[in-house]
C-alpha cells in the first residue's frame, strides 16, 4: 500500500472525476484498484490528495506526448525509461519499456538500456542522450562538455532544452513514486543486514 492516504471517488475534488473515468471508469478506484495497463492505479488516487498537483502532474503528462514537441518521442522514451533503470523505480522503467515498443523502439534497444554503455545498438546521438540522462540523474545536472557537444551536433537547442525537461520531470516522479511506495515501487528496501551464522547479534571478527 502507499504511504499516504488515497482519495476514494466520493471524496475526489470534481476536478479529479474525469481522470478516474477516464483510468477506472465507473469504480471506485481505492476499493476496486487496477487500470488497463495492469497498475495498481494508486499514483493516481494519492496525487488526488492535492487537486492543484494533481492537475499540474497531468498537464506535464499532456505536453510530453503533445504532437508539437519538437523531439523525436524515441528519444524522449529512451531517457525515461533509462531514468527509471538509473532511479531504482520499477514503476517508471516497466511503464515506459512499453512506452517504448508504442513508439516503435526495437526490443534488443529496450532490453539494453540496463547496460546502453556496452551496448552496440544504440545510435550516436541515442548514445549521446543516454550518457545526458545519466548525468541528469547521477549527476545531477553535471554535464561533461563533450556530451553536450555531441547532443549539439544532432539537435537543436529546442529539442535538447525539451530532452531535458522531460526527463527531469521523469526524474522528479521516479523519486516521488519511490518515496511514497506507489504502484510496482511499493516494495521493501533490498539492502538490509543478513543474519550472520549465530544469529543477528553477531560480531564481525577479523581474521
Amino acid at each position: 500500500m502507499p504511504r499516504l492516504r488515497q482519495v476514494p471517488r466520493s471524496e475526489a475534488d470534481a476536478s479529479v472525476l474525469p481522470m478516474y473515468d477516464l483510468l477506472f471508469g465507473d469504480r471506485d478506484p481505492v476499493a476496486q484498484p487496477g487500470t488497463a495497463t495492469g497498475t495498481p492505479g494508486d499514483w493516481w488516487t494519492v496525487f488526488a490528495l492535492d487537486p492543484e498537483i494533481f492537475e499540474h502532474a497531468v498537464r506535464g503528462f499532456a505536453l510530453y506526448r503533445n504532437p508539437a514537441r519538437r523531439l523525436d518521442p524515441q528519444l524522449r522514451e529512451l531517457g525515461q525509461t533509462r531514468v527509471g533503470w538509473a532511479r531504482s523505480s520499477q514503476f517508471v522503467f516497466s511503464q515506459h519499456c512499453k512506452s517504448c515498443r508504442e513508439v516503435g523502439i526495437d526490443e534488443e534497444k529496450i532490453e539494453a538500456i540496463p547496460h546502453w554503455q556496452t551496448a552496440t545498438c544504440f545510435s550516436p546521438i541515442e548514445r549521446a542522450l543516454l550518457a545526458y540522462t545519466d548525468a541528469l540523474v547521477y549527476d545531477g545536472g553535471r554535464v561533461a562538455d563533450g556530451v553536450f557537444a555531441a547532443l549539439q551536433a544532432e539537435l537543436s537547442d529546442e529539442e535538447i532544452l525539451e530532452f531535458t525537461y522531460i526527463t527531469a520531470m521523469y526524474d522528479m516522479h521516479a523519486v516521488m513514486s519511490r518515496a511514497l511506495r506507489t504502484e510496482f515501487d511499493d516494495r521493501d528496501d533490498p539492502i538490509v543486514e543478513i543474519d550472520g551464522p549465530d544469529g543477528p547479534k553477531m560480531k564481525l571478527r577479523l581474521r
